[in-house]
């Protein structure tokens, strides 16, 4: 076994914003490592952002796209003797951003017919208010959750 567990490392804040979410979502949208490529569809989705919303700052309508698309509880298989629960846990934050991030930009990759960057920004704007296929998906885990709370119990 290992003696100690491997630190996490967290990205330098990007440089536009200065902001950690927003450098750790270009890392997850890159391609190949092609950074560059990934910075520009961001900053011009956020843009799209700015004069889709009235908003000043795109950063706080990421923001918050983010925390709507978060789920706070998802579903893990336990087996316990021959049969396998499915058992609710509480997602940390690291996690749900994690998830929240993938699915955004795996239903904004999932649309056809536009550049990504204008994919990106519907798809932030749908979780901004509250709707579009992310936050879709995250209600969706936590009736799976909600379904499975008899086997809360078996939590470890």
């Amino acid at each position: 076994m290992r003696r100690r567990k491997a630190e996490k490392r967290e990205p330098a804040p990007d440089p536009k914003y200065n902001s950690k979410l927003v450098a750790n979502f270009i890392n997850n949208l890159m391609r190949h490592g092609k950074k560059n490529v990934a910075e520009n569809i961001v900053y011009c989705a956020f843009e799209i952002l700015e004069q889709k919303t009235q908003e000043t700052n795109a950063l706080k309508v990421f923001n918050k796209a983010m925390e709507n698309a978060r789920p706070k509880l998802e579903v893990k298989a336990r087996r316990v003797g021959g049969a396998t629960y499915q058992v609710p846990i509480e997602v940390p934050i690291a996690r749900g951003n994690a998830l929240a991030m993938r699915w955004i930009r795996d239903f904004a990759r999932k649309k056809k017919g536009k550049p990504m960057q204008n994919k990106l920004a519907d798809e932030f704007l749908a979780a901004y208010k509250g709707e579009g296929a992310a936050v879709k998906k995250r209600d969706d885990t936590h009736k799976m959750a909600d379904a499975n709370k008899a086997f809360s119990h078996l939590r470890w």
